[in-house]
């Protein structure tokens, strides 16, 4: 008799991440040299061993023979202890010594409720019981920037950053649900910041595709029902249940509220729409990248004609690009800036500069836009 179908999901998803991780890694590692490469290091009329010897003193260094395999990669998860992740750590350790992947855990103690550091250290020992190693406990400090929900986002991922490369791994495995995909979606929505905002989060983000999140096609029940028949303990964070957070109040409220009017089936909708987004924002993206060149002059300033003639979804991804590169926040940068910025171009009645996130201003000079720190 196989595993419960709560448990066959979380574990097939984990293998199909873990299968692209390995294939990544594979193409990433450094080739090993042919037969024919090797030939000519010869030493003593035999095919150089795997350590030369000495020639004049120096020791040769060690070489990947052809049969080697590439080190195996060590993949860490991120665990609260909540049911998401809690699951995501049990798979992950089920899934992957059949492969040959190193599996080990990463806790953030964010030091924002009594008792926190006690938690983490039980969260620690249970990721420890699964088999995961190496196990980490991280303490951080939690600024204010953003609000608390955004601080605390930014301090956890720093933390896992560190980690990683401390670690040496390859990825970082992130427990976010079909659930948390389809709050993502409304609170881009409600902010009005554009399609990126509706494509929520991706399955691989992070620098060289270090974050993974293999539940996004999964909802938080599943999560939680391979958690209870497997008897894994879990803990609920009192913070997803405060009405003073933000989705917190859309999870019990506004979710819900949906749901009634609109009957089921709004969360499946609201991830659909998220891939969606991804793909059209994803052409856009690559759409301005290739019409930035074509819009600058040999000084390499925008040419205000010129950008007049692109769509404005194309044209707006490039004025955010520029003011990025001149030194706005990408975190602080919302539509309303760029759509001030883009009425130099489209509404032009001689107005002055447009000042910008991070002391950037962006003013129109004899046909050209000029963006720079003011």
């Amino acid at each position: 008799m196989g595993p419960h179908p709560a448990v066959a999901a979380i574990r097939l998803a984990v293998r199909r991440v873990l299968h692209d991780i390995l294939t990544d890694h594979s193409s990433h590692s450094p080739r090993s040299r042919t037969t024919g490469e090797r030939a000519g290091e010869r030493v003593g009329g035999r095919i150089g061993a795997r350590l030369a010897r000495p020639v004049g003193g120096i020791q040769a260094i060690p070489e990947q023979t052809p049969n080697e395999r590439p080190p195996s990669p060590l993949v860490l998860v991120a665990c609260s202890g909540g049911a998401d992740s809690m699951a995501l750590a049990s798979a992950l350790a089920f899934e992957a010594p059949k492969l040959g992947i190193r599996a080990g855990g990463i806790t953030v103690d964010h030091g924002l409720q009594p008792g926190s550091d006690l938690r983490a250290d039980e969260v620690a020992l249970r990721l420890r019981e699964l088999g995961l190693d190496p196990v980490e406990s991280i303490t951080v400090t939690v600024g204010r920037d953003g609000g608390p929900e955004a601080a605390a986002r930014d301090a956890r991922y720093a933390a896992l950053d560190a980690a990683l490369d401390r670690h040496g791994g390859t990825a970082i495995l992130l427990g976010h649900t079909r659930d948390d995909q389809a709050e993502t979606v409304l609170l881009g929505l409600a902010r009005g910041s554009g399609i990126r905002s509706l494509s929520g989060m991706a399955a691989v983000s992070g620098a060289g595709g270090r974050y993974r999140r293999p539940f996004l096609q999964l909802d938080r029940q599943t999560a939680r029902k391979a958690c209870m028949v497997q008897a894994l303990p879990v803990w609920d964070d009192p913070h997803n249940a405060d009405p003073a957070y933000t989705r917190s109040r859309l999870r019990h409220e506004g979710l819900p509220a949906l749901e009634k009017a609109l009957g089921k089936g709004v969360v499946e909708a609201l991830a659909r729409t998220a891939q969606l987004s991804r793909d059209d924002a994803d052409a856009l993206d690559t759409w301005a990248s290739q019409a930035e060149a074509s819009v600058r002059d040999a000084a390499g300033l925008l040419e205000c004609a010129k950008l007049y003639a692109l769509p404005p979804a194309v044209r707006r991804r490039i004025l955010r690009r520029a003011a990025i590169e001149a030194g706005a926040p990408a975190g602080s940068l919302f539509a309303r800036h760029i759509e001030e910025v883009d009425r130099l171009i489209t509404g032009w009645r001689g107005q002055g500069a447009i000042n910008l996130p991070g002391k950037v201003v962006a003013q129109r000079q004899g046909g050209r836009l000029v963006i720079r720190q003011g």
